[in-house]
């Protein structure tokens, strides 16, 4: 199984979390979000058609080292 190409990574001491997508058998950053709607942008930015549709299915977005929606510091 793959991973999902969208990762929201765990939360940074500062807080934010990173998000990076996964294009072309490389990861890409696209910013760090301190909210849902940073990352809405940053997919829109992407090209995801949709993107708060995707924010809860695993298979689009793996949330890492925190829990979904959740953008406090660590």
């Amino acid at each position: 199984m793959t991973s999902a190409p969208i990762v929201v990574h765990r939360p940074s001491t500062s807080g934010g979390q990173r998000v990076t997508v996964r294009r072309g058998g490389r990861d890409e950053f696209l910013g760090t979000a301190y909210s849902d709607h940073d990352l809405v942008v940053f997919l829109e930015g992407a090209g995801v058609a949709d993107p708060e549709a995707i924010l809860d299915d695993p298979q689009w977005v793996e949330w890492r080292g925190g829990h979904a929606h959740e953008f406090h510091a660590a």
